[in-house]
């Protein structure tokens, strides 16, 4: 019954996300599992791509096998690997399951199986239920005879990744690329998810890309994003930040000098663009250019020439140019510190890069990530987030984007340990530690606006709006009764029970 079941959906079309998303559902009906994951291999760490009974962070997660003895087990060998309920090795899911959150898992049984595709290790199978005897031998078993369809699963997944590639690239297909990785850019919202596929197909462009968003939502990843999927991946990408370049030295850092062009040049310097020769150079915050290397910059990409400074003649260059800014560079124009020829040169293709407060849930994948790297680098036994923090996360606006979001949770977990909380237990963050600024912090009230006001945010689908503003009304009702679930489904004017279940659709509980 579970292999037929299996099979079905390998003959079925459907998205990459979807399919891995049915498997780990059926595996956790069949066997009756309070939590199932898979995970991939990714160098040294196993990196959950799909999960079913864990909350909702632990996407963002990233699990390293040496740091895991059960993971570490599971993945020496090619049979199902299965924990008595008495083992004392530690369950990397310790706090993650999602009736329960930031607590030991109590006695239960845990087995895993390490998948292969090709030939090659893949990742890994890990199935949890909380009452010992569930994995009995002939669960064991079952687990064996199903993995070829697992790993056939995998298989579909990525070959239908590779062929997705091939229609996207114009090159030779004995030099295809391998697909990406999604790891790098965490998330799943729909906002995210749209960006990504259109860099895609931009990426096998040599247009020039201008990456526009606010402060530390990652722009630099989008880049380097856009490098690897070009066909230019082979050669360099060349991180310039313009902001830090001083103008005296600008134009030389850019174009290069010969010697005696200035007092202290004692010999020939290649520039930037002589380093990028081939490949992508990606100017981060473009528009605190000076204008005088703003002319240069401009004939630059007219002519593909580059003129060192004090040489006579200039040099050709094949290079793709990447810019980005937080700026509004209109205004920069209007001001006078920005030439408009130059901005109309690098936004052949402008792409914004939505704020973390549009990104949904994403807040949470990326959150994950970061607990996973302080649980490490402090040496906890766990680190997570109580269902409060989460939705304070969730209300909180990110005017510092992501990297404000791991300084949070960095902070967090270094003030939680100096109040004596012990290295031994898990270690679970409350709102109040977070110290996030009130004011920044979404009430959920509905503001009209005018068509003005809206026409410049990004479109989401009817079925994605509904749902986040339905999970801010739910916030806001848990807020104003204390986090008690009757209270708020009084203040809604709902039924209790039907709460609690689109608050599990939502993802809220």
């Amino acid at each position: 019954m579970l292999r037929e079941s299996l099979a079905a959906d390998l003959i079925v079309e459907l998205p990459n996300a979807v399919r891995l998303q049915r498997l780990v559902h059926t595996l956790r009906e069949y066997f009756n599992s309070g939590a199932v994951g898979l995970l991939r291999l990714d160098d040294d760490s196993l990196r959950p791509v799909a999960t079913v009974g864990l909350v909702h962070e632990a996407l963002g997660r990233r699990f390293v096998i040496a740091q895991h003895p059960r993971l570490a087990a599971i993945m020496a060998s090619r049979e199902p690997t299965w924990f008595e309920p008495d083992s004392r090795l530690p369950d990397p899911y310790d706090g993650l399951l999602d009736n329960h959150v930031g607590e030991p898992l109590p006695v239960h049984d845990c087995m895993g199986v390490s998948l292969y595709v090709e030939g090659r290790i893949w990742g890994a199978i890990t199935l949890d239920a909380l009452h010992a005897g569930t994995f009995d031998s002939r669960a064991r078993e079952e687990l064996k005879r199903c993995t070829l369809q697992i790993e056939a699963a995998v298989r579909v997944t990525r070959l239908e990744q590779e062929n997705r590639s091939l229609r996207l690239s114009r090159s030779d297909p004995q030099d295809l690329r391998m697909p990406v990785e999604e790891g790098e850019i965490l998330g799943q919202s729909e906002v995210l998810h749209q960006l990504l596929n259109e860099l895609d197909v931009l990426a096998d462009s040599d247009l020039p890309v201008l990456l526009l968003g606010e402060t530390g939502v990652g722009k630099e990843l989008f880049a380097r994003r856009l490098h690897r999927l070009s066909r230019r991946h082979h050669k360099p990408l060349i991180h310039v930040n313009c902001a830090a370049l001083p103008e005296s030295l600008a134009e030389s850092e850019l174009f290069g000098h010969v010697k005696g062009a200035f007092s202290g040049a004692t010999s020939d310097r290649a520039g930037r663009f002589d380093a990028a020769n081939g490949g992508t150079l990606f100017l981060d915050e473009v528009g605190e250019l000076p204008l005088s290397v703003q002319a240069k910059l401009l004939r630059t990409l007219q002519n593909g020439e580059i003129q060192r400074l004090g040489a006579d003649k200039p040099l050709h260059v094949d290079v793709r140019i990447i810019a980005a800014t937080n700026r509004h560079l209109p205004d920069s124009i209007r001001d006078g510190l920005f030439r408009a020829d130059l901005y109309h040169r690098l936004s052949v293709y402008p792409v914004p890069i939505p704020p973390l407060r549009e990104r949904g849930n994403d807040v949470l994948m990326l959150a994950g990530h970061f607990l996973e790297l302080n649980r490490a680098r402090l040496g906890l036994r766990g680190l997570r987030l109580s269902p409060a923090a989460e939705r304070a996360l969730l209300l909180y606006t990110w005017p510092g984007n992501v990297r404000e979001l791991e300084h949070v949770i960095s902070r967090a977990a270094l003030k939680q340990l100096s109040r004596g909380t012990s290295r031994a237990l898990i270690m679970t963050l409350e709102p109040e530690i977070l110290d996030l600024d009130s004011a920044m912090v979404a009430s959920g009230t509905v503001v009209e606006s005018s068509p003005d006001v809206t026409a410049d945010l990004p479109f989401q689908p009817l079925g994605e709006a509904v749902d986040d503003y339905q999970r801010k009304k739910i916030l806001q009702a848990l807020s104003l009764s204390g986090e008690n679930w009757a209270s708020a489904a009084r203040i809604l004017e709902i039924d209790p029970s039907n709460l609690h279940k689109l608050a599990r659709r939502l993802r809220l509980k």
